[in-house]
C-alpha cells in the first residue's frame, strides 16, 4: 500500500513533509512533493513500489505538467485501458505504470473515470487548467482517504494521525461516531473517531475548486443485490470459477513477489488454489500461523489445503505473549478502534509474510458475499423459534442462559447461544445486525445514558 496527503488553500511545506512522515509505514520504497504555494496546492506521496519500480514516481505528472495525481492502490485494467487510451491518440511516458492512465483517463473521461476502473484506490488528481482536485475512492472503499474542510484550507491523507498532523485539524471525538463503533464494530463513513473530519465514502468522488474551496460529493457506485434469474447450478458454479479466476488473475500482475494467505478455510483455498494454477509453485508461496491455543489455531487445516494443491508453505506460531507484545505497535498504526479481533492475527500475518513477499492475496470478504458466516446460517433456526416461542417465555430463556459460565473458547456454545437470544428479542429485521454487533440496544443506553433508537 502506498499513501497520500496534501493541503489545498493555504499550507506549508514543513506541515506537508509530517503529515508524509506519518505514512511512511505505508510506503517505504520513497517520497514524492508536489509544492506550489501560489497555487495553493501541496501533495505528498509515500511509495511501496509493485508496478513499474524505474516509471511510477509520484506525484505524476502529465507531460505539459497541467494534471498531477498521488494515488495509493492499484488499477487492474491498466493494461486494456492504456491500449484503448493510446488509440485514441494518448501518448504515454511511463513503461507500464498504471497511475498514469488515470491522467489519461481524466483527460479523455473526466469525472466519468472512475466508472472505468476495475480495481482499489484513493487518488488526488489536480488539474490545473480547470483549478480544480478530484479525489475517488474504490467502490468498497478498500483505500481510505479522511479529509477535513477549514477556513482557508482543504486538508487529505490516507490516515488520520497523518491529517491531525495540520495543527487546524480538531482533536475532538465524535460522540455519534462513538455511537456507531459500539453499535457496528467500526466508524462507517462518512464519519470519523474526531468531529469535524470525515472519510470519502467508497464509490464516491469529491470535487473541489482551487478558487473558492468548496466541493461537492458524488457518488458514482451502489452496491444492489439482485436476485439473478434461475439458472442451471452446473454453469451458475462454472461462471463464478470464472469470475473468480480472473479476478485473482488481475491481482497477481506485480514487479515483485506476491503470495497467498492461506487459513484452510474456503475463501482463501480458493484464492490460492487458483493463484497456484495461474503461476507454479516456484513462483508463489503461501503464508499462515497457528497459536498455542487450539480452540484459535486453523494451521492444520491450512497446512492441508497447502499439501493438497502443492503450495510452498510457509508456517509461522504465534504465542499469546507475542500477541500482546505486538499490541502496542498495532494500535499505533490503527486510525480508529475496530471491534474485530482477527486484526490482531492479520498484522503477525502480514508480518510473517512481508519477510519473502511485498503483496499477498487474501480471502477477505467471501463471508459476506457468500453468506459464510454462521449467524446467516443461524437465520432459519430464529425463524423457527420466533414463530413457537412467545416474548414472555423468550425472555425468561434469556435470563437463564446470562446464567451460563463464561468459556474463552473460540465460537463457545454459551457465546453462541446468548449472542443468538439477545437478537431474537428484536424485529427479524434486526436479528443479523444485532448479532454482529459488540453491544446490544440495552447496553448502548446503559453506556451513553440516553436512547437508543435501533
Amino acid at each position: 500500500m502506498c499513501g497520500i496527503a496534501g493541503i489545498l488553500g493555504r499550507g506549508d511545506a514543513d506541515m506537508l513533509h509530517r503529515m508524509a512522515m506519518r505514512l511512511a509505514h505505508r510506503g517505504p520504497d520513497g517520497d514524492g512533493f508536489l509544492i506550489d504555494p501560489a497555487a495553493g496546492v501541496h501533495l505528498a506521496h509515500r511509495r511501496l513500489a509493485v508496478l513499474d519500480l524505474a516509471g511510477g514516481h509520484q506525484p505524476m505528472h502529465s507531460a505539459d505538467r497541467a494534471l498531477s495525481v498521488v494515488f495509493n492502490g492499484e488499477i487492474y485494467n491498466f493494461t486494456e485501458l492504456r491500449r484503448e487510451l493510446e488509440a485514441a491518440g494518448a501518448r504515454f511516458s511511463t513503461d507500464h505504470s498504471d497511475t498514469e492512465v488515470l491522467l489519461h483517463g481524466w483527460r479523455a473521461w473526466g469525472s466519468a473515470l472512475p466508472q472505468r476502473l476495475n480495481g482499489m484506490w484513493a487518488f488526488a488528481l489536480l488539474d490545473r487548467e480547470r483549478r480544480c482536485v478530484f479525489f475517488s475512492r474504490d467502490r468498497l472503499g478498500k483505500k481510505p482517504l479522511y479529509y477535513h474542510a477549514g477556513v482557508d484550507f482543504f486538508a487529505f491523507a490516507s490516515e488520520l494521525g497523518a491529517l491531525r498532523e495540520h495543527p487546524q485539524v480538531p482533536t475532538a471525538p465524535s460522540e455519534t461516531a462513538l455511537r456507531k463503533y459500539f453499535a457496528y464494530g467500526y466508524v462507517p463513513a462518512p464519519l470519523s473517531y474526531v468531529e469535524g473530519v470525515r472519510k470519502l465514502p467508497g464509490g464516491h468522488n469529491l470535487t473541489l475548486s482551487l478558487d473558492t474551496l468548496e466541493f461537492r460529493v458524488e457518488r458514482y457506485w451502489e452496491y444492489r443485490p439482485e436476485p439473478a434469474p434461475s439458472a442451471d447450478a452446473g454453469a451458475a458454479a462454472e461462471e463464478l470459477r470464472a469470475t473468480l479466476e480472473a479476478a485473482v488473475a488481475r491481482r497477481l500482475v506485480a514487479d515483485v513477489p506476491v503470495g497467498c494467505f492461506l487459513s484452510g478455510g474456503v475463501d482463501s483455498s480458493t484464492v490460492a488454489a487458483l493463484a497456484l494454477r495461474r503461476t507454479g509453485r516456484e513462483r508463489l508461496r503461501t503464508f499462515s500461523i497457528g497459536f498455542d491455543e487450539a480452540s484459535f489455531d486453523e494451521s492444520v487445516h491450512a497446512c492441508r489445503v497447502a499439501d493438497h494443491i502443492g503450495a510452498d508453505h510457509r508456517l509461522g506460531t504465534v504465542r499469546a505473549q507475542d500477541a500482546l507484545d505486538a499490541l502496542p505497535a498495532l494500535a499505533s498504526n490503527l486510525d480508529e478502534p475496530i471491534a474485530d479481533s482477527s486484526i490482531l492475527p492479520t498484522y503477525l500475518l502480514c508480518g510473517h509474510a512481508r519477510c519473502e513477499v511485498t503483496v499477498a492475496l487474501g480471502g477477505d470478504g467471501a463471508d459476506e458475499l457468500f453468506a459464510g458466516y454462521d449467524p446467516f446460517r443461524a437465520l432459519r433456526y430464529a425463524r423457527w423459534y420466533a414463530r413457537l416461542v412467545p416474548r414472555p417465555l423468550h425472555r425468561a430463556i434469556a435470563l437463564a442462559t446470562a446464567r451460563l459460565p463464561v468459556s474463552h473458547r473460540y465460537m463457545s456454545l454459551d457465546f453462541r447461544v446468548k449472542r443468538t437470544l439477545r437478537g431474537l428479542g428484536h424485529a427479524p429485521r434486526l436479528w443479523l445486525p444485532l448479532w454482529m454487533a459488540p453491544l446490544a440496544p440495552d447496553e448502548l443506553e446503559q453506556l451513553f445514558r440516553a436512547p437508543i433508537d435501533p
